[in-house]
Order: structure tokens, then sequence, then C-alpha cells
């Protein structure tokens, strides 16, 4: 299996900033597939964003198979949003970067994606429910937006603060 990297969490600036469109589908980059996989699968997480182990790379992984052994991965490069419609409220989201916080988070019932598999194969679907959900989410990581950019500012800023205390308390800590 492949080595899994690490997740860069909040506040990390590298989260906040689009990243580049895939030029070339190698040998390189299906490496690096492998590597964003079993780092999705040991996190537990059913999406990932290249962006999320600090890679400037605008491409997708996802698995939204209920078992382990259903695991049907993903992947999606170059992922644009068409067209949206409709609202839903996705009831406590969550996020690799952000961890130990969920919220409510308002997202499209349906979209329509375009984008390339790791094959360049072209793909151009509709998603709705639980992966809308998903590929929202891990798209708008793509254009450096995280979930918490979609809530409410008072949690946002509650969140934030608890982050920096939390930061303060472990720089505070002898080594």
């Amino acid at each position: 299996m492949a080595k899994p990297y690490p997740i860069l969490t909040y506040p990390d600036k590298f989260l906040e900033r689009p990243v580049a469109e895939v030029k070339n589908i190698d040998d390189t980059l299906q490496e690096t597939i492998a590597r964003m996989a079993a780092t999705m699968y040991a996190a537990p997480g059913v999406g990932l964003a290249a962006i999320q182990v600090g890679l400037d790379l605008r491409m997708l992984i996802y698995d939204i198979a209920p078992r382990d052994e259903d695991r049907e991965l993903h992947v999606l490069i170059n992922p644009k949003i068409v067209e949206s419609d409709g609202t839903t409220v996705s009831r406590e989201e969550g996020c690799l970067s952000v961890p130990d916080f969920r919220a409510d988070v308002n997202r499209a019932v349906r979209i329509h994606v375009t984008g390339y598999d790791e094959k360049e194969t072209p793909l151009d679907f509709d998603a709705d429910g639980f992966l809308s959900i998903v590929l929202q989410h891990e798209i708008d990581h793509l254009d450096g937006k995280l979930f918490i950019d979609r809530i409410s500012s008072l949690k946002r800023r509650l969140y934030k603060r608890r982050v920096r205390k939390q930061m303060r308390q472990h720089d505070d800590k002898p080594a």
C-alpha cells in the first residue's frame, strides 16, 4: 500500500489558495492518486482534495461506499461544477482539514460536474444526495475554500478562536 500523506489542517494558509489545473496525467500522478487514497482511507474520510495534502493540483478523490469491502475509489481531475439546482442543508458536515468541528452547511441539491478520470477519460455527470455534497465540499477545497467559509460568521469566529486558544496552549507546553 502507498504511504499516506500528512493532512494539512486549518489555519494552514496553503488551504486558502486556488490550485493549478493538472496538465499531465502520467505515472507520477498515478502514484499521487495512490498516496491520496491511502491517506483518505486511513483518516478515514469519504473525499480528499489534493490541496489538503499540500499539492498544488486541481484533483480530488472520493469513495462514498459505506463499507471497506465495497470500496470504489473515484478520481476527478480538473473538476468543474457547471450547473447547480436547489438548496439543501448538509447536516453536521465535517472535514479532515478542520478536525473536531462539524456544522450545518447550505449546499446545492443537484450539481452537474465535468472533468477527467485517472485514465484521461472525460467525465460529464449529474450528482445529487450525499455525492453532490461530497463533490461540492472537495471542489470548494480546490478553489481555496473550507466549509467553515460557508457557515455563519458567529460559528466561524467561535471555531477560529478555539483553534487559536489550542495553538497557544500547545505553544506554552514545555518540550
